[in-house]
């Protein structure tokens, strides 16, 4: 990822849109609501229509940003139990 791929937090409103897939879109949106605190992988799949949320930390992470990783159990919409649920969210320094 290039300077120029930096997900901006006050991207467009089209990068806001659920329905832009796009990578930068995602981040944008991904960026958004760390800032708004915590988001766990399953949240970042249902509510920001993020496929790979991994991949998109990845991303912030090599842009700078300072994204912590906590381990967490879930249970879906569907009553199943996940263990290992990656919980993200910013450093007190960035958020």
């Amino acid at each position: 990822m290039t300077g120029k791929e930096k997900a901006d937090p006050k991207a467009s409103p089209n990068t806001q849109s659920p329905n832009n897939t796009s990578a930068s879109a995602q981040r944008a949106r991904l960026l958004e609501r760390l800032h708004a605190g915590p988001v766990d992988t399953i949240t970042a799949r249902n509510d920001l229509n993020l496929m790979m949320p991994a991949a998109r930390i990845k991303e912030l992470r090599n842009a700078s940003h300072t994204i912590k990783t906590q381990r967490i159990t879930l249970t879906d919409e569907h009553g199943r139990t996940h263990h290992g649920v990656a919980l993200y969210f910013l450093s007190q320094s960035e958020a």
